[in-house]
């Protein structure tokens, strides 16, 4: 099992809000993390973390040398450009030549579906097929680590379960290297199906950490956490 990220006793203070608390975790190669809880309960802030973004107040956030982690947002950010311009410029930030750098995206777009609106504006796409441009920009870029904040919050029925295929099959077996992903979900339904790890977060605290099974087990998440419990039995009633 090779170790990727490590969170040891980590606290983040958001001014005068602690939004995570004593936080540890380890994450191998391979693993789908889901991340539930309610509005606020840390899950954005610690994939934050996870990806670099947020400072920690205490405590150590390690990855492993060299790691490459890329996040999907719940409303991603796209420039007044075309959809190929969109994803090819992380490539070239990150110093592929621009021609290749086309290329790559181009193939990224292939992947999602979306080839044929390369040069459509990314500001006129639904919201879908902007979750859908997210992931090929974040795929493109061959990470070992793939967080997701909420990624099919705000989409009809349609476009949550053509993204959700597309993670699926991200890091379905066979599709490459073995890919991490962890993402933060109120969708209980994805979590069984996507999900091989179960974190679930109130107030800033991880108060079970379950193998999916495991945390869909009514006595048995009982007897881990009864927090965690009457969460679920509320969102899934």
């Amino acid at each position: 099992m090779t170790l990727q990220l490590k969170l040891d006793s980590v606290t983040v203070r958001l001014g005068s809000v602690q939004a995570l608390t004593d936080v540890r975790l380890a994450v191998a190669q391979g693993e789908r993390i889901a991340l539930v809880g309610s509005n606020g309960s840390g899950k954005s802030t610690l994939l934050r973390v996870l990806h670099g973004l947020q400072p920690v107040s205490t405590g150590r956030a390690n990855g492993a040398a060299g790691l490459r982690c890329a996040m999907v947002f719940q409303r991603p950010f796209v420039l007044r450009a075309s959809v190929l311009f969109n994803v090819a410029l992380g490539l070239w930030i990150d110093g592929v030549r621009w021609p290749q750098a086309k290329r790559q995206a181009l193939l990224g777009l292939e992947r999602v579906g979306l080839s044929a609106l390369a040069q459509r504006r990314a500001t006129t796409l639904s919201g879908g097929q902007l979750q859908r441009v997210a992931l090929a920009r974040a795929w493109v870029r061959a990470p070992d680590v793939l967080l997701l904040d909420e990624p099919t919050a705000s989409l009809d029925p349609h476009a949550k379960r053509e993204v959700e295929a597309l993670m699926a099959a991200l890091v379905q077996p066979g599709s490459g290297k073995p890919l991490t992903m962890i993402f933060a979900s109120h969708n209980m339904g994805q979590v069984k199906r996507l999900a091989s790890r179960v974190l679930y977060l109130e107030a800033g605290r991880v108060l079970a950490d379950l193998p999916v099974a495991d945390f869909f087990d009514a006595a048995h998440l009982y007897k881990t956490s009864q927090a965690a419990h009457f969460f679920l039995q509320g969102e899934t009633a």
